[in-house]
């Protein structure tokens, strides 16, 4: 999962692409005349990145989109793009995630219909080939991984829109920002980030224990010798247990302080100094979990001694919690949230 939650571009299965008509959603929130009208008038839009900016000169139609969570913030926009890459891991028979499904079906574009985005794989990276094919007026990658070259060559084929600073680093309350202003729904994305954090407060408020507890998350393998890492505080995974009142653990505090990566290797045997409240994990399965806590090295981590070991071994919502969006978010509290509480109680 390590590899998987930030570089999406490397795991995602195959999937067959056939072509479909452009879509933007018409569902009971799409807006009406006047208001696409205003829409068109915020254009043209600069929207400044890592490798420079990038100007869209009209409201695009043909919405195409790269790596996680990018689709999500254009769906819970209202915007069907007409090409998603497909999720294989965490992922559905469809190739897709739950919350992806029912967004979409509000939006009459669920997979299986006419006006469903094509999918396309991302199994050997960025599909220069079938991106070009669905002939997008956007490119959309606010969250993503990509490399200059990979920005250069989708620039090629329309307006691109690359992620701000960091690879894998933008939080999605900066990804719906940014994915706003590229659709002209700006308005719309303000509020959509105001109810999703607002979503979250209500259903954190019921698990006053895990306020002020501190944490690491990270990914244990004790099968590999390295089998230890951790991610720092520019990933995802753990702004959102700061967001919701916990605190990342000193020790990968002053890692992350200057860092540009998502995650940090840490030596096995010195997993004892990795101090926290809570450790938070990927599992595969059950068995792993076991194995973790009777490795000699690993089971030294305070956090696993003590009992407040989060082992998640539910593919669909550690992607949830990975790759976040105002979509994936609300879908993982009423799981993760009882995980979290369950580990701050046996905090002593």
């Amino acid at each position: 999962m390590l590899k998987t939650a930030g570089k999406a571009t490397a795991i995602l299965a195959a999937a067959a692409l056939s072509l479909t008509a452009c879509s933007t959603g018409t569902g009971a929130s799409a807006p009406g005349a006047a208001a696409s009208q205003s829409a068109s008038s915020q254009f043209p839009v600069t929207i400044k990145h890592a490798f420079g900016q990038t100007t869209i000169k009209t409201q695009p139609q043909r919405v195409v989109t790269v790596s996680w969570v990018n689709d999500d913030v254009a769906i819970a926009l209202g915007v069907v793009p007409v090409g998603v890459p497909k999720n294989d891991w965490g992922g559905n028979g469809k190739g897709s995630t739950p919350w992806k499904d029912a967004a979409l079906e509000t939006l009459g574009a669920g997979f299986g219909t006419d006006k469903a985005p094509v999918q396309f794989s991302e199994a050997d990276g960025i599909n220069f080939t079938e991106i070009a094919k669905l002939n997008p007026d956007v490119i959309l990658g606010a969250y993503s991984g990509l490399s200059e070259e990979d920005y250069q060559k989708l620039s090629q084929i329309a307006p691109m829109v690359a992620y701000p600073e960091l690879a894998y680093g933008t939080s999605w309350q900066e990804s719906t920002s940014i994915i706003g202003k590229a659709l002209g729904k700006q308005t719309e994305a303000a509020k959509l980030i105001s109810d999703t954090e607002a979503t979250i407060r209500d259903k954190v408020a019921g698990y006053p224990q895990i306020q002020g507890k501190s944490y690491i998350y990270g990914n244990l393998e004790p099968a590999k010798g390295d089998g230890v890492n951790v991610y720092t505080a520019n990933d995802n995974r753990p702004r959102f247990l700061s967001a919701i009142g916990m605190k990342l653990a000193p020790v990968v505090e002053e890692k992350s302080k200057g860092s540009k990566e998502f995650f940090l290797p840490w030596s096995a045997e010195k997993a004892n100094e990795l101090e926290s409240d809570i450790f938070v994990t990927w599992v595969p399965d059950t068995k792993a979990t076991e194995a973790i806590k009777a490795d000699p090295l690993l089971g030294q981590i305070p956090a696993i001694k003590s009992g407040a070991l989060v082992a998640d071994s539910d593919n669909t919502l550690t992607l949830s919690i990975s790759a976040s969006s105002p979509l994936s978010l609300p879908w993982s509290l009423d799981t993760f949230l009882p995980q979290l509480g369950k580990a701050a109680d046996a905090v002593k």
